[in-house]
C-alpha cells in the first residue's frame, strides 16, 4: 500500500483531496514524495490523518494541532506532550461545559416565565465598580 495517489488516500480516509493538501500546507501532514510531479503517499499517512481526526474531534483548532505536532517533532516523549496538551484542553472544555450548564439553566428558567411585558423579565443592577449585571427575574 505504498505510493498511493492523493485521490486514493482521500477516498480511503473519507476526505476531499483539498483537505489533504490543506493539512500539508499548514504543516499537519509532512510533504509527500513526488513521482513525476505527483504526490505519492505511504500507508503511514493514514495514522497521521487518523490522529488529525481524533484531535479535531477533541476540539483542537488548526493552530493547536500545529503546536501539538511541532511538540511531537522535538525530543520530548509523546506521553509528556499528550499530558500537557490534554490538561490545557480539559480546562477549556470544563469552561465550555460550565457555560453550557448556565445557558441550560437560563433556558429552563425562561420556559417558566409568566411575565406580561419583556421589561418585566429583566433586572439590571450595578456593582461597586459600576459594572452592569443583568439577570432574568420572571415571576414564576
Amino acid at each position: 500500500m505504498n505510493d498511493l495517489t492523493i485521490g486514493e488516500v482521500a477516498r480511503r480516509a473519507g476526505l476531499q483531496p483539498s483537505a489533504i493538501r490543506y493539512y500539508e500546507s499548514v504543516g499537519l501532514l509532512p510533504l509527500p514524495k513526488r513521482v513525476n510531479g505527483r504526490r505519492r503517499y505511504g500507508a503511514d499517512v493514514f495514522k497521521r490523518l487518523g490522529l488529525i481526526q481524533l484531535v479535531r474531534q477533541a476540539g483542537f483548532g488548526i493552530s493547536e494541532m500545529q503546536a501539538l505536532f511541532a511538540a511531537f517533532a522535538e525530543d520530548t516523549p509523546a506521553h509528556t506532550v499528550w499530558q500537557v496538551i490534554a490538561a490545557q484542553k480539559e480546562a477549556e472544555m470544563l469552561a465550555v461545559i460550565e457555560q453550557a450548564q448556565a445557558t441550560q439553566a437560563w433556558l429552563h428558567a425562561v420556559q417558566q416565565c409568566e411575565c406580561e411585558q419583556v421589561g418585566d423579565c429583566v433586572t439590571v443592577t450595578f456593582d461597586a465598580n459600576m459594572s452592569v449585571h443583568v439577570a432574568l427575574s420572571c415571576s414564576v
